[in-house]
């Protein structure tokens, strides 16, 4: 079982204690995981990439703090504190952090391809 910061009895945190930067490249802590969704914490380094790529599962992008951009589908969104992104599970994306970027990535229910 992956460990989690938060839990049925720890329902409260505050970002500035659980929001670290790497010097390099991306940490990721998993806040809380349930039977539907996992929380989990993305704190990329400045100048960090991660490539185009899909993830099977709706997912949304909260952003704290920091300045970065998400390429979705070919569209380019600035990211940056106060901007919310809904990415459609099977999307292709890729997120480079032009600052240090930290976001709140919400991964929800699995997308099946067969509806079309």
């Amino acid at each position: 079982m992956t460990t989690t910061i938060m839990s049925l009895n720890t329902t409260e945190i505050r970002w500035a204690d659980v929001i670290e930067y790497p010097q390099t490249g991306l940490k990721s802590k998993i806040l809380l995981e349930d039977g539907n969704c996992r929380y989990a914490l993305m704190s990329l380094a400045m100048g960090m990439h991660i490539a185009e790529h899909t993830n099977p599962r709706n997912a949304t992008v909260n952003v704290i703090e920091g300045q970065g951009l998400l390429t979705l589908e070919g569209k380019e969104i600035v990211l940056e504190s106060g901007v919310f992104v809904f990415i459609p599970g099977t999307a292709r994306h890729a997120i480079k952090a032009v600052t240090n970027l930290t976001f709140l990535l919400i991964l929800s229910e699995k997308v099946t391809e067969s509806h079309h």
